[in-house]
């Protein structure tokens, strides 16, 4: 006797309502885990060693910025995820022709605050084709409220610029032993290869700060 064939399953047959969704949300898990690897993944841009830019910061730090440290060690942040304040997604590299100031910063870290209004008027004196103060807003994940918290602030120098996935960025200045907590600000040079690390907020506006700065623009 021959056995009978399996009977026919029955297909479920998604719509296409349910089809774009599933391609929406599968698009969505995508994008975030590429931005979630782009800023937790230290290795994935290097840069060559620069101990003689890194010596010179270290010997212009003084005074108020005694604690600039200069590293010069390849460590690239071309590659960290950015949105601004309209959405669009950027990285350092949007920004590769400037050497940057990037200070990371969070609305709720009160040294942060204090430190916004130097860091604004550094922003005033020195932004240019060359140099630009860039903050970069991690640790918050609340919709709006770090818009909220520079606009309060009136520092219109500083505009905004966040982390994508809200706590990637502090994630990453972690693994990196770049720093434990916020503010944290990094210098690096036009292709976003650091050259000096802060840990902790600074008085930027101060002749001592100026004299940083110079050192660092001119190289």
């Amino acid at each position: 006797m021959t056995d009978l064939p399996p009977p026919p399953q029955t297909t479920r047959k998604l719509q296409p309502r349910r089809v774009l969704v599933i391609a929406l949300f599968s698009a969505a898990i995508a994008l975030a885990i590429t931005l979630w690897v782009g800023n937790n993944s230290t290795q994935a841009a290097s840069c060559p060693a620069n101990t003689v830019g890194a010596a010179k910061l270290d010997a212009a730090a003084l005074g108020e910025l005694a604690a600039v440290t200069g590293t010069g060690n390849g460590r690239s942040y071309a590659d960290m995820a950015l949105k601004d304040a309209a959405g669009k997604d950027l990285t350092v590299a949007s920004f590769a022709g400037k050497k940057l100031l990037i200070n990371f910063w969070a609305s709720w870290c009160v040294p942060c605050r204090e430190e916004m209004p130097a860091l604004n008027a550094l922003a005033q004196t020195y932004n240019s084709d060359a140099f630009m103060v860039l903050p970069v807003n991690t640790g918050d994940t609340q919709e709006g409220k770090a818009a909220k918290f520079l606009a309060d602030g009136n520092w219109p120098n500083l505009p905004l610029y966040a982390d994508p996935t809200g706590f990637s960025i502090i994630d990453r200045l972690k693994t990196s032993a770049v720093s434990a907590g916020l503010p944290a600000t990094v210098l690096v040079d036009e292709k976003g290869c650091e050259l000096a690390v802060l840990q902790g907020p600074a008085e930027w506006d101060s002749p001592d700060g100026h004299a940083l700065i110079d050192t660092f623009i001119k190289g």
